[in-house]
């Protein structure tokens, strides 16, 4: 498997190819915007002028899309990746998407005769980017292990979950807690300012002590220098809370603090910060604690 196809190269995208572009991997990509295909052309990226034009001979294909409407409508529309990419290749659907309309993916490409692995993966675009994230898969073990390489040049560890959604269950619990570890940590440092901590000092307290987490060292520096340049945007986090409360209801799973860390996000969002990290939503939190956020 040599040759890669990736569908959608905004942050998480971009981050999956320059991987792929390091480990020597010959890589065409789509994207609506053609800015995106522009960054990455210098390092041996191969702009694509459609889906059929970037998967046609492609070994493999990733979807990294924003959205379950714009993966579904990728995979299954007219001229979509099931009409057009090769019977031998694999698609790997890496959008955060519903189980429930990824075993709807996989039901529709084994139909058309194509190989599919619901393959997630946990890290923000810096953290991919350095090879720090963790994919996980569903699907068959075997077709797994025939892209393996390709996965060991994007992320450290590469997990197994089970049958084809499992993976993207996985996928909306661990989002579930990187959201809720998030909002955690903007309250924590929010408490600490306003009772007159320096929040650098507090936040080098947080790594040393019992509540050390991995937000905790990725989005810890935004909050404390307010610098919310987006590894993960609000607003696609805002779809993810929406995937994951659904999935809530689906299952009767009650998601009480998941549906509060939403509407958080929610009034940062309308506060025009949806563009920015995550970690913005500690300004919604200043905001409430009559502290003033740049």
């Amino acid at each position: 498997m040599n040759r890669i196809a990736i569908i959608g190269v905004g942050l998480l995208g971009g981050a999956v190819a320059s991987r792929l572009l390091e480990a020597a991997f010959a890589v065409s990509a789509y994207d609506s915007r053609p800015d995106q295909l522009a960054r990455l052309a210098p390092r041996g990226l191969t702009p694509a002028t459609s889906v059929k034009d970037a998967a046609a001979s492609a070994d493999a294909v990733f979807t990294i899309l924003p959205s379950p409407e714009s993966v579904e409508a990728v995979i299954l529309g007219a001229g979509g990746l099931l009409d057009v990419m090769p019977r031998s290749a694999t698609l790997l659907q890496m959008s955060t998407i519903s189980p429930t309309l990824t075993r709807r993916l996989a039901e529709a490409a084994a139909a058309a005769g194509r190989g599919f692995l619901d393959a997630p993966m946990s890290g923000t675009s810096a953290m991919v980017e350095r090879g720090d994230c963790t994919i996980f898969v569903g699907g068959d073990a075997a077709r797994l292990e025939a892209c393996s390489a390709v996965f060991a040049a994007i992320a450290r560890k590469t997990i197994h979950v089970g049958p084809v959604g499992s993976a993207s269950l996985a996928k909306l619990a661990t989002n579930l807690l990187v959201g809720l570890n998030t909002a955690a940590l903007a309250e924590a440092l929010v408490l600490g300012e306003k009772g007159g901590l320096a929040p650098q000092a507090l936040l080098d307290i947080l790594r040393e002590s019992a509540a050390a987490s991995k937000m905790v060292e990725v989005r810890g520096p935004l909050m404390v220098d307010e610098r919310f340049e987006p590894q993960m945007k609000l607003d696609l986090f805002l779809k993810d809370f929406r995937l994951m409360l659904e999935e809530g209801q689906r299952l009767g799973v009650p998601l009480p603090l998941t549906s509060l860390t939403q509407q958080l996000c929610t009034a940062t969002a309308a506060a025009g910060r949806g563009a920015e990290d995550l970690a913005a939503l500690i300004t919604t939190l200043r905001q409430m604690a009559g502290l003033r956020s740049t």
